[in-house]
């Protein structure tokens, strides 16, 4: 009879205690899971900016537009060494409900300023030859199944075609892949070019200016010159690093981080409540037998042992199958998501986060009836009723 094998006895003497208790630390690994995923996808945008791209919007607000001639006095400035310019066009597509992040560009710059995008040169070389050719990430076209050539239609709930409608005809001319997996690619292009000779308002602005400097150390001299070079006008600018801007954006919902870490400490300290007291109710309910194991030449390191290894059990067998459940719920509307989440999913990181939470869950809920146990008098054990 091994010790491993009187833990499992321990631990499956009360089936329904025992599963009752597995399914409360279940829910808090699989709320943990879930959320990290989310926290994971909402700071990805950050993680990934370049270190040496500058974001140039509007001071009043980031929709508000800038005077297409901002683009050829920013290029002239010293240190900056490429820009482009985007527009966001609202799109969605077959219906209002089926968002689809879509952006006119300035194709000749854009992948200079982007490069850690990639894309076939002879479809980019088709693209750049068709002013109605559309461009469309790798998640994108995973998502809708979507092909070089197809013909798709997309709708703006901001702007109206001058031929009458909201909508748009593009042909897709490549599908451009990011050189790392977190990049986001869950987005389509079209030409600035063809956008507004066929859109019937906005004239020849741009919504924001991306621009990549000679170097990190020279982001400071740059965005101030930048902004300094447009004071008193009557687009005023602001100029901030990439991952800044990302970090200002995503904080406009609110501290994520703070709401995660809020959820999931009072989801583990709830937890660390029930389990702890499940296990001191265990260990005493077992006081007699474990005088008996004494007396019988156990030690009480031994036993010490086997009820912190009991503990350590239980711990990981509710953390594991919650951690499962979270993997397969996040999987389940990760595709679903991608244009909203691109890089919703459970990392490596999360899940060592995850298995040191169960550790110390099953440590902290664990030493005290083994100490407990370890100082047991054998006399005194039997004496009780």
């Amino acid at each position: 009879m091994t010790d491993l094998f009187l833990v499992y006895k321990n631990l499956t003497r009360k089936k329904m205690r025992l599963f009752l208790t597995c399914f409360a630390i279940f829910i808090a690994f699989l709320i943990f899971g879930a959320v990290s995923a989310l926290k994971g996808a909402l700071d990805s945008g950050v993680e990934m900016s370049a270190d040496n791209r500058l974001v140039v919007i509007n001071k009043i607000n980031f929709t508000q537009p800038l005077p297409f001639s901002y683009v050829n006095k920013v290029k002239a400035l010293d240190g900056v060494k490429n820009v482009t310019h985007a527009n966001w066009f609202g799109g969605y597509y077959q219906e209002p409900s089926k968002q689809l992040m879509t952006m006119a560009v300035e194709g000749a710059t854009y992948f200079k300023v982007y490069d850690e995008l990639t894309i076939e040169p002879e479809n980019y070389t088709n693209w750049m030859k068709n002013q109605t050719g559309l461009l469309i990430g790798e998640r994108i076209a995973e998502q809708y199944g979507w092909k070089v050539g197809d013909k798709i239609p997309i709708s703006s709930n901001i702007f109206s075609h001058k031929d009458g409608g909201h909508t748009w005809q593009f042909t897709i001319q490549g599908i451009f892949k990011p050189l790392d997996q977190k990049t986001d690619t869950s987005y389509v292009i079209l030409h600035y070019k063809y956008f507004k000779e066929t859109q019937t308002f906005g004239g020849t602005s741009v919504g924001w200016l991306i621009l990549t400097t000679q170097s990190p150390s020279l982001n400071e001299q740059v965005a101030k010159a930048i902004d300094a070079n447009f004071v008193n006008s009557a687009a005023e600018t602001k100029t901030s690093t990439e991952k800044a801007f990302n970090k200002a954006f995503i904080e406009q919902i609110g501290n994520i981080g703070l709401i995660i870490y809020g959820v999931v400490f009072m989801a583990f300290f709830t937890i660390l409540i029930v389990v702890g007291n499940t296990m001191v109710l265990a260990v005493r309910e077992r006081t007699k037998e474990i005088a008996v194991f004494k007396t019988l030449g156990f030690s009480s390191m031994r036993i010490f042992k086997m009820i912190l290894t009991e503990s350590f059990l239980l711990s990981f067998i509710g953390g594991l199958l919650g951690m499962v459940g979270a993997y397969l719920v996040v999987g389940g509307v990760s595709k679903g998501l991608a244009g909203i989440l691109p890089n919703l999913l459970i990392g490596p990181n999360t899940w060592a986060q995850a298995i040191g939470y169960m550790l110390l869950l099953g440590f902290v809920t664990g030493i005290i009836p083994a100490i407990n146990a370890l100082r047991l008098n054998i006399v005194s054990a039997f004496s009780r009723a």
